[in-house]
């Protein structure tokens, strides 16, 4: 990782330069959010103040006695310049320029970007600006400046989300805190003036607290940052997943995107050709892509393609064979003497070709039986276990059950769409055990999908 992204997400000390305690404001929500949550050390910086919430304020970062790792910038877009002076004087690593009014805006704000570049000399990192910047849930670095009442913070966990939007981030964030997804770094780079998505991808794959990278992308700013960004998506993904949402795909989006961030989206079969290249994984929404990265995440990889189906429903093992088979995966039909063996210990109106039926007579036992003896074979590559529990033999045993035959190594999804008070026992404990739910068919498929894709990525299993 290089010095400047070290700094940027793992400050000793953060200098928040337009700090203020009023409600509401984005320097406000900011200055509570660092005063209460990081880790390492504050400093508050505004002229108009000597004190506030407690703490002492310094006219100018200047002033501070101490080193500054980073600087949180929270002043109108035509201080910037000025404000930068200072922080090049102090010594000060990385700063997170979170004002707007650059080059999103038009010619005058692409001068003045241009300017507080100049003035930074490459001895101060920037992101930004027209970002929210930094969100890590290990250290308390938390610059999103949404209220936690309005946008709930993710858990720490082994995901982390590069942004090219801001509000985006913020969005899929708070979606994945209330679905308990744990995402412990996030990154929103905005008009992308200096540090880019190439060396935050670079500097996240070193990172041992991520284990698979999300990207929302919408456009490349130079011509020459997709041969980067290709390249260094090809180093990562030998080493983790790189997980892609590729916005801007028609031509109407495409000049929305220019408006958003002043970005080129371009050709988006480009893009295509170019993800594909590196090895990335690409999906069709956010949403997804974190359900997804949440298999990645906690799943061994499989050595094929194969879908072993468990249901306690006929009609939705069915829907679960058509998902399957719609990303490119099979379902295969098991061995005759396989069969015989599950038959033996099943109910006679058991399916057992797969998908296997248990019919609403389903047990957590009859479950377990069929785990135990399938898993084991090689037969079968994946599981999905579709399970409602709405049934009188299941409960929420069944959760450690699944949670058990994860000894064999192949990788487990488990689908269920009940609510009531058993479900939700059910699946928070397969997910502290490390197994994901879904309330999707079809992202249940993509995230097996997904497997699947980086096994062949990562020659671990065959393309079919």
């Amino acid at each position: 990782m290089s010095v400047g992204l070290d700094y940027l997400l793992n400050p000793r000390s953060v200098a928040i330069i337009g700090a203020t305690a009023r409600e509401g404001s984005v320097g406000g929500v900011i200055t509570r959010n660092l005063l209460t949550k990081f880790r390492g050390r504050i400093y508050l910086v505004n002229p108009s103040y000597n004190e506030l919430l407690g703490h002492r304020v310094y006219r100018s970062v200047l002033e501070i006695p101490d080193e500054v790792d980073l600087a949180v910038i929270v002043t109108p877009a035509p201080t910037v310049p000025k404000v930068m002076s200072e922080c090049v004087a102090k010594g000060v690593r990385v700063a997170v320029i979170i004002s707007g009014g650059f080059s999103e805006v038009g010619e005058d704000g692409t001068r003045l970007e241009r300017e507080v570049k100049e003035v930074a000399q490459g001895r101060v990192r920037i992101l930004g600006p027209n970002c929210i910047g930094i969100y890590n849930a290990f250290n308390g670095l938390d610059t999103f400046f949404i209220p936690q009442v309005r946008m709930e913070r993710p858990r720490p966990g082994p995901i982390a989300l590069i942004s090219q939007s801001g509000a985006v981030a913020a969005a899929i964030l708070d979606w994945a805190a209330r679905r308990s997804i744990g995402v412990g770094l996030a990154v929103n780079y905005g008009n992308k003036l200096d540090i880019s998505e190439v060396e935050l991808l670079g500097a996240l794959a070193s990172n041992e607290n991520v284990r698979v990278i999300v990207i929302y992308i919408e456009g490349l700013k130079y011509a020459d940052e997709g041969r980067k960004l290709l390249e260094v998506m090809r180093q990562v993904t030998r080493i983790k997943p790189i997980v892609v949402y590729k916005a801007g795909r028609s031509k109407s989006s495409s000049r929305a995107v220019k408006s958003h961030t002043a970005a080129l989206a371009g050709n988006y079969e480009i893009y295509r050709a170019m993800l594909r290249q590196a090895g990335a994984i690409e999906v069709n929404n956010l949403m997804d892509a974190l359900e997804v990265a949440k298999a990645l995440a906690t799943q061994p990889l499989p050595r094929g393609n194969r879908v072993l189906v468990i249901t306690d429903s006929g009609g939705a093992g069915v829907q679960a064979v058509d998902n399957v088979e719609t990303v490119g995966l099979v379902v295969p039909e098991l061995p005759q003497d396989l069969r015989n063996t599950l038959a033996k210990s099943l109910p006679p109106f058991a399916s057992t070709a797969n998908p296997i039926d248990l019919t609403g007579s389903a047990t957590d036992a009859m479950y377990k039986f069929v785990l135990d003896t399938v898993l084991p074979t090689d037969h079968i590559d994946m599981v999905l276990i579709l399970a409602q529990m709405q049934l009188p033999g299941m409960t929420p045993k069944l959760a450690d059950y699944i949670i058990e035959v994860r000894r064999f190594g192949k990788p487990i999804v488990v689908y269920g769409i009940s609510a009531n008070e058993e479900a939700r026992t059910f699946k928070a404990r397969l997910e502290e055990g490390g197994v994901p739910t879904y309330d999707r068919l079809e992202t249940a498929a993509n995230a097996l999908r997904a497997l699947y894709e980086y096994a062949v990525i990562r020659g671990l299993a065959r393309p079919h």
